[in-house]
């Protein structure tokens, strides 16, 4: 009798490790879809496999467009290519544009366009248009009514290589070779470095697996920022003149040095 209730425990407790076995691949497989999923949803989501890295999300875009242009300096955009490779350059420099009475925005008086739309859409959402009928710019949508801020400089961080060749293909055969300072020192320059495309307007940054924000190395120094007016809308009256344009004091990548903004910092 006792021999038999030895086997029958001894059978159960095989059934239960194989059971246990089973339970246990199924979890890490539920697991990694749950991980994958958080990296996607996460405002900070950090995870010890190095392929996986911290985006920022929904919460960080949820801000006043001056607040958010001044916030993306530091930060860090990603590119995906079409192959994985993944493009990173620290942002340098943005402008905002507030929509509304901002008569240098596209969104200016509340004009909603087939193009413009997503100024219009929930923070976070990328804007991509073309100037010139031949460059894109990209910018991202924050609060307010039509506004977003345009991101237009990078200092280049990780694929230079990658961003030469695809800079080269828009140039001419005999231009001289770029320095890592150029790659990415304007907003058109910055599209063109990340293969930045029309297909990409009005994806979610916070969610997108092609183009999203990293946070910056809290190891680096932060320098100073500057406030300036905004480049190429002369045309737009008293907001020509508004200091609506942020850069990093003292980085090589800025687009363009403003001598008097800087000297009023110090002041």
């Amino acid at each position: 009798m006792s021999e038999r209730k030895r086997k029958r425990e001894s059978g159960s407790q095989q059934e239960n490790a194989n059971n246990k076995g089973g339970s246990e691949s199924e979890l890490a497989a539920r697991c990694k879809q749950h991980v994958t999923s958080e990296a996607r949803e996460s405002r900070y989501f950090t995870c010890q496999q190095s392929h996986l890295q911290p985006h920022l999300g929904e919460l960080f875009f949820r801000q006043p467009c001056v607040t958010l242009a001044k916030a993306f300096l530091g930060k860090v955009l990603v590119r995906r290519l079409d192959d994985g490779t993944e493009l990173r350059g620290r942002v340098v420099e943005t402008e905002a544009y507030l929509g509304g009475e901002d008569k240098a925005s596209h969104s200016a008086g509340g004009k909603r366009t087939g193009r413009n739309t997503a100024m219009f859409m929930k923070p976070g959402t990328i804007y991509v248009y073309p100037i010139y009928g031949v460059y894109l710019c990209m910018n991202v949508s924050s609060q307010g009514e039509g506004a977003a801020v345009l991101l237009r400089s990078l200092e280049p961080l990780q694929g230079h290589a990658v961003m030469r060749r695809l800079r080269a293909s828009k140039r001419r055969d005999q231009a001289r070779p770029l320095k890592d300072k150029e790659l990415c020192n304007g907003p058109s320059k910055l599209c063109q470095a990340l293969d930045v495309q029309r297909r990409l307007d009005r994806q979610d940054m916070a969610s997108s697996w092609e183009v999203w924000l990293e946070d910056g190395d809290s190891t680096t120094e932060v320098r100073e920022m500057v406030s300036a007016p905004r480049i190429g809308i002369r045309s737009h009256g008293e907001w020509a003149e508004k200091p609506l344009r942020f850069y990093l004091r003292g980085n090589a990548c800025v687009s363009v040095v403003n001598k008097e903004a800087e000297r009023l910092c110090e002041s």
